[in-house]
């Protein structure tokens, strides 16, 4: 059964916060829809994280627009295929694993294409410069798909050690 825009979100938001949980890991829902933050996370002397989650149950994350700051992760969660009984996929990136993966993207994208312009802007999201949507301003954001974060797969450790954690 296919979860509505709403639904899949909080499923990915509540996923995570659960993933988190497991881990000894505080993590506290943030509500409404216009933020840049779904989870904050509190460690030992009061360090928080924040921590941007996307789901999926097609092929790709569609449109994703990235992280930036300090200790900020985006958690990409995989439905896709999943039954309702299975446990989705887990993707963990830090903002340096975003900008990486982006900056690989534009290369490969250019490289193909070389009329395509694509620039990252001063919050790590990716713009077509030469590609416009409806109302004439420039494309923002990129799809994902698992296969190109593959290496990020369940990697948890990131935001343990973050937290100062020890696995």
């Amino acid at each position: 059964m296919k979860m509505s825009r709403d639904t899949l979100g909080l499923a990915a938001e509540y996923a995570v916060a659960s993933e988190l949980c497991r881990r000894n890991i505080y993590a506290q829902l943030t509500l409404g829809h216009l933020k840049r933050t779904d989870l904050l996370i509190l460690g030992e002397q009061n360090k928080m994280l924040r921590i941007e989650v996307k789901g999926k149950q097609g092929r790709e994350w569609p449109n994703c627009t990235g992280i930036y700051g300090e200790n900020v992760f985006l958690v990409f969660v995989d439905f896709a295929g999943k039954d309702e009984c299975e446990r989705p996929d887990f993707y963990i990136l830090t903002v340096q694993d975003w900008i990486h993966y982006v900056g690989g993207q534009i290369a490969e994208t250019t490289a193909k294409r070389p009329e395509k312009h694509i620039e990252l802007d001063e919050h790590n999201v990716p713009i077509f410069v030469t590609e416009v949507n409806a109302s004439g301003k420039p494309y923002r954001g990129m799809g994902v798909r698992p296969a190109q974060i593959k290496q990020h797969k369940e990697q948890w450790g990131k935001i343990v050690q973050a937290m100062g954690h020890i696995e």
